[in-house]
């Protein structure tokens, strides 16, 4: 699968998010070794603590069905309803939990603005903290 095809899911998955409060829609494709494509949104509570990210939803549903090897993974984000503005980087959380799952030169895209970029995990988590540091 191209990195574009990827991020077309990614924005497709955008549809699923539930945002009321943010109002910012993001949606994530986790491709897996299988070739299976796992799709994620970012769901929100009113109490904001529990909101789940769509690059952990996507992440987490794939292990949910005994997936352990992933090869790359869309995030597209933007203002529900609006399409992407600038670019959208998986947060600091959800970048940790890719470095559990995930080896250093994951390829992670960045999708916003018509564009398409590619970054390895490593690249957006310089001296993360994974299991090798235990």
């Amino acid at each position: 699968m191209t990195n574009q095809e990827l991020a077309e899911c990614a924005l497709s998955a955008r549809a699923l998010s539930y945002c009321p409060y943010s109002g910012y829609a993001v949606g994530a494709a986790l491709l897996t070794a299988s070739g299976k494509v796992y799709l994620g949104a970012n769901i929100e509570n009113a109490s904001f603590t529990p909101t789940v990210c769509a690059e952990r939803t996507a992440i987490f549903r794939a292990l949910l069905e005994g997936e352990r090897d992933f090869v790359k993974i869309a995030v597209a984000g933007g203002k529900q309803g609006e399409p992407p503005k600038g670019s959208f980087p998986p947060c600091g959380v959800c970048r940790q939990v890719m470095a559990e799952f995930c080896p250093s030169d994951f390829e992670v895209i960045v999708v916003g603005d018509g564009t398409v970029t590619s970054v390895s995990l490593q690249d957006l988590l310089p001296f993360g903290f994974s299991k090798e540091n235990l």
